[in-house]
């Protein structure tokens, strides 16, 4: 039988998370607490980072597969396990079972990045491909649990899961016994439950705010009807927390005990993991960022001491650098200039000569003379420059007008 408590208000008690905390001593690494400088600043109040990028397979999910698996009966563990997910919950589950001597089976889609397919088998699952999204592949594994009798481990719509994912809390207060606000992201909302049945009991007074992406905000929507309800097609770059439909058991948990579910877009995501590896060295996925972006988007909205949660460190290289890219140009570290020219020898390398003196970096330039808009000895010039931020941005668009150029719109 599973450990859990027979009788409870919720489906998870403290006393669950508690148990789970003593299951998982020695299996996940109890995680730092790391100031930050610049958000203790613009919020006005003290700012931590609890740093679950730095757990063992990069995000807190190991912490609640562990305590499922854990909590399966022998004949249940003979038959295996089954999961489907494109990254942190795969890597989870791998570990997890391997730790506890029990065969996994993941399901991954086969967009999923390299390296999050190569982890998860490095822990020890066997990976199967299926479908081009999480849907197909979600299908799928539940298919195979129904042929095989392996248990499905679900990523957040489970108590025991929910449970482990809750020592986060029972370690945030310990780390921070004065938080006044603790914020974190949320997907099916496992994390943000577990957190707020451990915190709420010991500390009823504590604030509790789940942050989701504009495009997979599916909380709103359910808190609002009363029941959790699906999205068509979430859309979001922060995939850990891209779900269409909230658990039915973290919602009723959720709906009594996290207090405010804030929304963050897709610009305040791509600035929350430029801040966090800028100002913090910390490289973070987007989902994980999701809590500081909420503390970009409002710092006045919330009572420190702040807690925000980075839920995950596991960002494909790829995305990395195109969500970087975005970061850089929300914060207006891009500009795009484009202008006419005189189309004789020199003249852009004149330009060229104006943006240095005003210390912009070049980083690419499209040469148009084919235009039929252009008059016979016209050029158009569109330049990407890297700059300092917005105000160096204003400073090299009036340099160009001071050296007689005219910015096209």
């Amino acid at each position: 039988m599973s450990y859990r408590t027979a009788h409870s208000l919720h489906s998870v008690t403290l006393d669950d998370v508690r148990g789970a905390q003593k299951m998982l001593s020695g299996v996940a690494r109890v995680t730092a607490l790391e100031g930050s400088r610049y958000l203790s600043q613009l919020v006005g109040a003290p700012v931590y980072l609890k740093c679950e990028n730095l757990q063992r397979t990069g995000s807190f999910k190991l912490r609640g597969a562990y305590i499922r698996i854990a909590g399966l009966l022998p004949e249940e563990r003979a038959a295996g396990v089954v999961a489907a997910s494109a990254g942190n919950h795969a890597q989870g589950v791998a570990l997890a079972s391997a730790l506890l001597g029990v065969h996994a089976t993941v399901f991954m889609p086969k967009s999923a990045p390299l390296p999050k397919i190569s982890a998860t088998r490095e822990y020890g699952a066997e990976v199967r491909l299926h479908g081009q999204v999480v849907d197909e592949t979600l299908a799928a594994a539940q298919e195979y649990a129904a042929e095989t009798g392996a248990v499905f481990i679900h990523p957040f719509d489970h108590p025991d899961v929910i449970a482990g994912q809750g020592t986060v809390g029972l370690e945030i207060l310990e780390q921070c016994p004065e938080v006044g606000t603790i914020v974190v992201g949320m997907g099916g909302g496992g994390l943000a439950a577990g957190i707020a049945v451990a915190v709420k009991a010991i500390r009823p007074d504590v604030r509790i705010v789940g942050v989701q992406a504009e495009g997979a905000a599916s909380y709103p929507l359910s808190l609002a009807a009363g029941h959790p309800v699906s999205l068509r097609n979430p859309t979001t770059m922060a995939d850990g927390i891209k779900v269409g439909r909230p658990g039915v058991v973290p919602f009723r948990i959720v709906e009594d005990l996290v207090d405010e579910v804030r929304t963050v877009g897709e610009d305040r995501l791509s600035a929350a993991l430029l801040l966090c590896l800028e100002r913090a060295k910390l490289v973070v996925e987007p989902a994980g960022a999701s809590p500081v972006a909420a503390l970009l988007d409002a710092p006045d909205a919330f009572a420190g001491p702040v807690v925000a949660v980075l839920s995950g460190g596991n960002v494909d290289p790829l995305l990395m650098q195109r969500v970087l890219r975005h970061g850089m140009a929300a914060q207006g570290r891009y500009l795009a200039v484009r202008l006419r020219l005189t189309d004789r020898p020199g003249a852009l390398a004149t330009l060229l000569g104006v943006l240095s003196a005003a210390d912009a970096n070049v980083l690419d330039v499209s040469h148009v003379r084919t235009d039929p808009r252009l008059g016979l000895s016209e050029v158009e010039v569109e330049l990407n420059l890297e700059t300092k931020g917005p105000a160096h941005c204003a400073e090299v668009g009036r340099a160009l007008r001071d050296a007689g150029y005219t910015v096209i719109d």
